[in-house]
């Protein structure tokens, strides 16, 4: 490497042949940068040569599959992704076009030991990225990307022989029989399928006609202009037009999928729309009876409702509350043994013997679907409204640069903690404690709560509230929250506010 990479700059004689990336899109536990102004494609080949020699570092059998989300840059960004692999003697394994956890199945489906997906997940177009992992389910936390990153900003990649290219045909028919196993509906059931044209309309309106679901259409035709919303089932774009399909046409609920397929929203028959930490707990409920005492993780965004429900109490259940991310879920999944981990943002973790342990959306609607058919008397609503009653926000996202946000962040912990000590209340409620896990949730005396934490993948703050009590106390929670975050200049506007 003849220049820093932080030299390299767009529309040079030198972007067309060096590498250029910029620092900041090594995240927690993925990569992700805006393309062309932040990586340029000999970027992401130095980035394949990096994750290449990070697998030989490791020791790792020299294989690894390879996918790409519906973006029409994506194939180029995966093919400079495969020559690095490649000038890293690593056995490229290529998928194709595919979901990530099409690609995270491919895994276990060709036997190898990782797996490098090319997405930007639910990030608009520009954006671009790699989920990558080499201990299946399991993908890159912060120690891996840490590592990562290292060796490819101080171009310590090291090129090997013995590197190949194969073109893998039928996973997508594979991945499929895997999801629909013998399993068949029997109780008639009409699904509003909602994929805002991304990657996932290759694959769920399939998906619901094999297991004999009735299919109502919405925005299934593949286009990588998304020209309706950009899909993401956290987003209330999405969910509002989720919502209208369904009163439109009557339908028994609608699921929603995000741009690579890893993540699921809900929206029930009613038209009211879900959120998935809700969906999370009436999962639970009905996982429960089949196993009971049975451990479940759910996210610091999500509801309290994992460890005070007391259906969930009945049956046994204890509950986890871990570090927002889908590394971080996974990981902790695993290490303790839990069934399944739920978390705000739409990704669901079911462990064996339900699924693999991985995020996987097309999963969870086949679960869902089994969950209407153990409850034939019940509809979503019904389900939804036997939960025990609290008023929580969106996920709402401060504006903060990824170069500030870290340290912002710590500033605004120390403060809430502070406010704790010194007695002081949230909402008028007295604070039980703050949970520093993963920034910081202010828990009240009467177990409602608020949360601001960094976003690892964008530059924002993360700000979830949520009143076991009223909505006027979950808004009394977000004014008090915020009035600490504005105490930071450099955090900017909500892209959404209650």
């Amino acid at each position: 490497m003849t220049r820093p990479l932080y030299e390299v700059t767009p529309n040079t004689w030198d972007f067309l042949k060096l590498p250029m990336i910029t620092p900041t899109g090594f995240r927690e536990y993925d990569a992700r940068w805006k393309y062309p102004d932040e990586i340029n494609l000999p970027g992401v080949t130095a980035l394949g040569l990096g994750l290449g020699t990070q697998m030989r570092r490791r020791g790792i059998k020299p294989e690894i599959a390879v996918g790409n989300d519906y973006r029409d840059y994506s194939l180029a960004i995966k093919n400079a992704l495969m020559l690095g692999l490649m000038q890293a003697g690593i056995h490229v394994k290529d998928i194709g076009p595919a979901l990530s956890p099409m690609a995270y199945f491919a895994q276990f489906h060709l036997d190898v030991p990782a797996v490098a997906m090319v997405t930007a997940s639910h990030n608009p177009n520009g954006w671009t990225g790699v989920k990558m992992g080499f201990d299946r389910p399991l993908t890159h936390g912060p120690d891996e990307m840490g590592e990562l990153k290292e060796i490819v900003l101080s171009g310590h990649g090291v090129q090997s022989a013995g590197g190949g290219y194969e073109f893998v045909e039928g996973v997508k028919e594979a991945y499929l029989d895997d999801l629909v196993g013998d399993f068949k509906m029997t109780r008639k059931l009409k699904v509003v399928c909602a994929t805002g044209n991304g990657t996932a309309s290759e694959i769920a309106p399939e998906l619901f006609e094999r297991i004999g679901v009735e299919v109502v259409p919405s925005h299934n035709d593949l286009d990588y202009t998304f020209p309706n919303y950009n899909p993401n089932p956290e987003d209330m774009h999405m969910l509002h037009d989720m919502a209208e399909s369904v009163l439109a046409s009557g339908a028994d609920l609608a699921l929603g999928f995000d741009g690579d397929g890893d993540r699921c929203g809900v929206v029930d028959d009613e038209g009211e729309e879900i959120f998935a930490d809700k969906v999370g707990v009436i999962m639970a409920r009905d996982l429960a009876k089949l196993y009971p005492n049975s451990t479940f993780v759910a996210d610091v965004k999500s509801t309290g409702l994992f460890a005070s429900d007391p259906e969930l109490l009945k049956h046994g259940v204890k509950a986890d509350y871990w570090k927002t991310g889908h590394s971080h879920m996974k990981r902790r999944v695993k290490e303790i043994g839990a069934l399944a981990g739920f978390e705000k943002s739409g990704h669901y973790f079911l462990a064996e013997p339900i699924g693999r342990g991985y995020d996987c959306g097309m999963r969870v609607a086949v679960e869902i679907c089994k969950l209407m058919e153990r409850n034939p008397e019940m509809s979503m609503s019904d389900l939804r409204k036997a939960l025990p009653k609290t008023w929580s926000t969106p996920t709402m996202s401060p504006y903060c640069a990824d170069t500030e946000k870290y340290e912002v962040l710590e500033r605004l912990v120390q403060k809430l903690v502070a406010k704790h000590e010194a007695g002081e209340t949230v909402a008028g409620r007295p604070i039980k404690e703050v949970v520093t896990v993963n920034g910081a949730r202010v828990i009240l005396d009467n177990g409602s709560w608020g949360l601001v934490r960094a976003s690892s993948n964008t530059p924002n703050l993360v700000v979830v509230c949520e009143s076991a009590q009223s909505e006027e106390e979950m808004r009394a929670i977000f004014t008090d929250i915020d009035t600490v975050i504005r105490s930071e200049p450099s955090v900017g506007d909500y892209d959404q506010r209650i």
